[in-house]
Formats: C-alpha cells, sequence, structure tokens
C-alpha cells in the first residue's frame, strides 16, 4: 500500500534497495487480503486497481506458484494462526524467497523476511 501511495519514504532502505534489484511478486493472498481492508473500510480502492497500478508502475507480478505447494508448507508454520500470514510467508517458503515485511512476528520466525529500519 506503501508503494501504490507512493510513500517510500515508510520503506527501510534495505527494503528500497532490495525493490530495486528484485522481480517483484506478490502472493495471490495479498489480493485476497487488500479485497478484505477494502470491504472493511480500511483501503479505499479495490485490490485490482492497485495491483493494475503497480504493475503498470513497477512491474508487480502476482506469483504462480503451485497452490498445494504453497498450503503443504503453510502446514508447517504453527507461529502464527492469522491465515493470511500463513499462506504469504509459506509462497515465500516454497522457494525460499525474499519476503519483504515490517511484521515483528514474520521477521521473527522466517529467515529471509528482511526489513531492517
Amino acid at each position: 500500500m506503501w508503494l501504490y501511495g507512493g510513500l517510500m519514504d515508510r520503506l527501510s532502505d534495505l527494503a528500497k534497495s532490495l525493490i530495486h534489484k528484485h522481480e517483484l511478486l506478490i502472493s495471490p493472498m495479498v489480493r485476497l487480503e487488500l479485497q478484505y481492508l477494502y470491504e472493511i473500510g480500511r483501503i479505499s480502492e479495490k485490490p485490482d486497481v492497485i495491483i493494475s497500478d503497480l504493475s503498470d508502475r513497477i512491474n508487480l507480478k502476482i506469483c504462480e506458484k503451485d497452490f498445494n505447494s504453497i498450503v503443504d508448507r503453510a502446514l508447517e508454520i504453527s507461529w502464527t494462526r492469522d491465515p493470511f500470514d500463513r499462506l504469504i510467508v509459506a509462497n515465500a517458503w516454497v522457494d525460499n524467497n525474499i519476503l519483504l515485511t515490517r511484521d515483528t512476528n514474520i521477521l521473527a520466525n522466517y529467515i529471509h523476511a528482511k526489513w531492517e529500519s
């Protein structure tokens, strides 16, 4: 959402660097989480508007990994009960991808989670 809103100052220097150096993918679960945030009024745009805009501006793509592989990994995650976090982390974990997040629980439990302030 910060990228969509142009709020680059909220990103850590490491996050900015990684965004510029790597292909940007999001889990399909992010799309669903954005829909929930839209439905409860926490964001004002629908997810497809946000994702389409970021796709045009920064070449953001939705990851197309096999969902059963993601769920297999999610079944191994016991440190959170949040289904969004579980599937988003599992999506990254399938191929040991970097996951940019400020979430302290994810940072403490997924070795490839990155943020640094």
